[in-house]
C-alpha cells in the first residue's frame, strides 16, 4: 500500500501540473516498489482553487496545495532527491510557478536567464540530476509557450539541457502521455457534457497544420477576435501539433496604428497566445501587386472610376460597369496612375472581373486594389495602393503555407470568392472552415462604433470595463483561465447565436470564487456606528483565513473592539432585543436603537453574546471595528450594459441606444488588509461581491475596485 498520495486536477494547467508528476514519478521510479499512488480527480480538488490544481498528501497525512508546496513537502519527506546545494536548488524550485505562466513577455526572461545559468552547467544544481531539474523540465515542457521558444534553439543552452535531461529521464515520456490520456478523457467528457464539438472535419491533417489569426490593427481585441484567435490557437497547438500564424491585414493605413498592433500582441499574450510566427500583409506588398498586373494582363481584372455609390447600385441590380470591357493597356495605364498617386489614379480602382449578375453578390466583381496617398504606418509613403482584404488574404495564406483557413461565418458567401482567386492565380488551395462570431446581447463589436465611443470621450478608452475589449473585460475582472474556457466551450459550432454575459460571468466565478480573499467593506452613506457591551477592551488583533475554504489564499488581521461601523441597510433591519451574528465573530443583541426623524438609524448598542447559536439567527451580517486598525478608505464602482436595448437595428442612431450613465461609484471603508492589494487583484466583499483593484490606495486616495458580475444579475 502506498505511503502518500498527488492528486492532481486532469484538466489543469499542465505546466502546473508535470513539476510535481515527474517529481512523484522519479521517486517511484528509483524504489522497487511505489510509494506515492497518483490519480487525477475534476471538481473535488478544484474546489481548493487554482493553487490546488496538485495537491499532495505525505506520510504525515497532511495535504500540500500547489506546484511549489507539493513538490517541498516531497523533498521533505525523501531527502534522497535533494541536491548538495540547498539553497541554490530551493532559489529555482521557488520560482517553479513563473515558469508555468502562457504569458510569453512574462516567461521569456525567465527562460533568457535559465539559459545563462546552464552556460557551462549540464544540471541546474551541482553535478547529479536533482529535484529541480525535473521539476524545471516539468514546467517547461507542459508550457506550450516555453517549448515553442526552446524547439526554435535559439537559446542553445537550455535547448541543450532540455534534450539531456529527456534522454537521461526516458520515463517522463509515459508520465506525460498518461498526463495526456486522463486530460484528453476529460476534455472530451465536458465536450459531450456542453455540446462543443472539436473533431471537426479538417482534411489532410496528416500532411501538417498551419492556421492563422489575421486581425487588422485598427483597433483593439474584442471578445469577437478573442474567439478567432482562441480557436486557431487550439487547432495549431492543442488539438494538432501545428503552426499558429498572426498576421496583421495593414492595408488600411487611414484607420491602422501602430499602437493597435502592440495591443493586440499583448492581448494574445495575456490569452496564453504565442504564434509561431508573425508577419504583416505590407511584408507583401510588391508581390500582392506583381498578382495585381498578373490578373489584370490575363483579362480577369479591370480599372473602374465608377462612383462609390452608381458601383453599389450596379452590383444590386446586376448591371455591368462601362469600364468592364477596357483593353488590358488601358488598365495597366489606370493601375499605373493609381501606383503614382496622382490625382487622375486617386479617382480609380481595380475590381476583379468574375460576374455582373451572380447571385451570390460578393461574386460581382469585387474590388480589389484601392487608391490612397495616406502614409502606411510600416512602409510610409513608398504605396500609394493598397489591396483589399477579399484579394490579399486568399494570396497570402496560400504564400505561408496556411493549411486551413478558420474563419467566421460573415465569410462564407466570401468563400468562392476566395476560391476564385486561388484557382485563377493558379495558386495552392487552402481549406476553409467557417464557425459563427460571438454575439452579445446589448453589446457593440463594431470596431467603427467603439472608435467613435472613445472619440466622444463616452468611455474612458479603449480599456474601459464597459467594452467588450479583452483589455476591458479583463479590467471589468475576467480571468483569462475563464475567458478560454468559456470560449472554447462554444467549440467551433456554425449556429448564429446572441449570448447573454450570464454564462460568460458564471463561468469566471467558477474560477475566481475558490481562490479570491474574504474581505469586509462598509459603505459610507448613513454609515451606522455601534457600541458593543462585553467587547474586549483595549481592542485587539486576530490572523484570520482570508478564504475559509481555501488555507493556501493566506491570512489577514482582524480587528476586535467595543466600537463597529455597520451598512444602513443592515442597521435598519434590526429590532430591539433580536439576537443577530456577527459574521467571523460570534452573535449579539441588539439591545438599543436610535434613529433620526425620518427613520434612518444613526447608532446602535449591541451586547456580545458568544455563547449564541449562529444557526438559529435570522441576520447573519458584516463589520467593521474602528478600533485597532486603520479603516481604508475605497469607491466601488459597477457598471451596467452599455447599451439600452439587446441589439441595435440599422436605422438606430448610436447616441439614442447608447446607456451614457451606466457608470455608478459609492464611497465605502474597508478593512485594514485592502491597503496592501495591489493593481488586478481580486478579492470578495463578503455580501457584497466580488471586485477587482483598478488602483491602488495611497495616503489622500481610495482605493477604486470595480465589480466583477457573477452572472446572476446578467450583467
Amino acid at each position: 500500500m502506498s505511503d502518500m498520495k498527488l492528486t492532481l486536477a486532469a484538466r489543469a494547467n499542465q505546466a502546473s501540473l508535470l513539476p510535481v508528476l515527474l517529481v512523484a514519478t522519479s521517486v517511484n521510479e528509483a524504489r522497487p516498489n511505489p510509494v506515492i499512488s497518483i490519480t487525477y480527480e475534476e471538481t473535488a480538488i478544484l474546489e481548493q482553487g487554482d493553487k490546488a490544481v496538485v495537491q499532495f498528501t505525505g506520510v504525515s497525512g497532511k495535504p500540500a496545495y500547489g506546484t511549489e508546496n507539493a513538490i517541498q513537502e516531497l523533498r521533505a519527506n525523501l531527502p534522497f532527491l535533494n541536491a548538495k546545494d540547498e539553497k541554490l536548488e530551493n532559489e529555482w524550485l521557488s520560482q517553479i510557478e513563473s515558469f508555468t505562466t502562457l504569458d510569453f513577455k512574462a516567461i521569456d526572461p525567465q527562460l533568457q536567464r535559465l539559459n545563462t545559468h546552464l552556460l557551462l552547467r549540464s544540471f541546474v544544481v551541482g553535478h547529479s540530476l536533482s529535484t529541480a531539474d525535473i521539476a524545471l523540465w516539468g514546467a517547461l515542457r507542459g508550457n506550450r509557450v516555453a517549448i515553442s521558444a526552446i524547439r526554435k534553439g535559439a537559446l542553445v543552452n537550455l535547448t541543450r539541457w532540455f534534450s539531456f535531461l529527456e534522454s537521461l529521464c526516458p520515463w517522463v515520456t509515459s508520465a506525460l502521455e498518461t498526463l495526456n490520456a486522463s486530460a484528453k478523457e476529460k476534455k472530451t467528457s465536458k465536450a459531450k457534457e456542453t455540446g462543443a464539438n472539436y473533431d471537426i472535419a479538417l482534411l489532410n491533417t496528416e500532411k501538417g497544420v498551419v492556421t492563422r489569426f489575421p486581425p487588422e490593427p485598427s483597433g483593439y481585441l474584442h471578445i469577437g477576435h478573442a474567439k478567432a484567435a482562441l480557436l486557431n490557437d487550439y487547432f495549431a497547438h492543442e488539438k494538432y501539433n501545428g503552426t499558429l500564424l498572426v498576421r496583421f491585414d495593414d492595408t488600411n493605413p487611414s484607420n491602422e496604428k501602430l499602437e493597435f498592433s502592440e495591443s493586440i500582441l499583448e492581448d494574445l499574450s495575456l490569452m496564453g497566445i504565442k504564434p509561431d510566427r508573425i508577419s504583416h500583409t505590407s511584408d507583401y506588398f510588391e508581390e500582392l501587386y506583381q498578382y495585381g498586373i498578373q490578373i489584370i494582363k490575363d483579362g480577369n481584372a479591370y480599372a473602374d472610376d465608377t462612383d462609390k455609390e452608381t458601383m453599389a447600385a450596379q452590383r444590386m441590380d446586376g448591371e455591368p460597369s462601362k469600364r468592364r470591357d477596357a483593353s488590358v493597356e488601358e488598365n495597366l495605364a489606370r493601375f499605373e496612375e493609381m501606383k503614382k498617386g496622382t490625382a487622375e489614379g486617386q479617382g480609380w480602382c481595380i475590381r476583379a472581373k468574375i460576374s455582373v449578375d451572380n447571385p451570390n453578390k460578393a461574386m460581382r466583381d469585387p474590388v480589389i486594389y484601392r487608391c490612397n496617398p495616406a502614409p502606411h504606418i510600416r512602409t510610409g509613403s513608398q504605396w500609394k495602393i493598397y489591396p483589399t482584404y477579399d484579394f490579399c488574404c486568399p494570396i497570402i495564406d496560400s504564400v505561408e503555407g496556411v493549411t486551413h483557413a478558420l474563419r467566421t461565418i460573415e465569410y462564407r458567401d466570401r468563400n468562392p470568392q476566395y476560391q476564385w482567386f486561388l484557382d485563377t492565380l493558379k495558386l495552392r488551395h487552402v481549406q476553409i472552415w467557417d464557425f459563427a462570431r460571438m454575439n452579445f446581447i446589448r453589446t457593440l463589436l463594431s470596431k467603427r462604433k467603439l472608435t467613435k465611443l472613445v472619440d466622444q470621450g463616452a468611455v474612458s478608452g479603449w480599456d474601459s470595463p464597459l467594452f467588450p475589449t479583452i483589455r476591458g473585460i479583463r479590467r471589468r475582472g475576467m480571468t483569462i483561465p475563464a475567458l478560454r474556457e468559456f470560449i472554447l466551450r462554444q467549440g467551433p459550432s456554425k449556429n448564429i447565436v446572441n449570448l447573454d454575459w450570464t454564462l460568460f460571468w458564471a463561468t469566471n466565478k467558477k474560477h475566481v470564487d475558490p481562490v479570491a480573499p474574504r474581505h469586509t467593506a462598509v459603505l459610507k452613506k448613513d454609515m451606522v456606528k455601534a457600541i458593543v457591551k462585553g467587547a474586549p477592551n483595549p481592542a485587539y488583533v486576530e490572523d484570520k483565513p482570508k478564504h475559509n475554504k481555501n488555507p493556501a489564499v493566506g491570512t489577514k488581521k482582524v480587528a476586535f473592539s467595543g466600537s463597529l461601523v455597520f451598512d444602513q441597510e443592515d442597521a435598519s433591519s434590526f429590532k430591539e432585543d433580536e439576537e443577530i451574528t456577527l459574521m467571523n465573530w460570534g452573535n449579539a443583541i441588539v439591545r438599543k436603537i436610535v434613529t433620526d426623524a425620518s427613520g434612518v438609524v444613526k447608532e446602535l448598542e449591541l451586547e456580545l453574546h458568544l455563547e449564541g447559536d449562529f444557526k438559529k439567527t435570522e441576520k447573519k451580517v458584516t463589520w467593521l471595528s474602528t478600533e485597532g486598525q486603520e479603516l481604508i478608505p475605497v469607491e466601488l464602482v459597477d457598471f451596467d450594459f452599455l447599451l439600452k436595448k439587446d441589439t441595435i437595428e440599422e436605422n438606430d442612431a448610436l447616441e439614442d441606444v447608447v446607456n451614457y450613465h451606466a457608470e455608478t461609484r459609492e464611497d465605502a471603508v474597508a478593512d485594514c488588509n485592502v491597503a496592501e492589494l495591489k493593481v488586478g487583484d481580486i478579492i470578495q466583499f463578503e455580501r457584497k461581491g466580488y471586485y477587482r483593484l483598478d488602483q491602488p490606495y495611497a495616503p489622500g486616495k481610495p482605493a477604486v475596485l470595480f465589480n466583477i458580475p457573477t452572472g446572476k444579475a446578467g450583467k
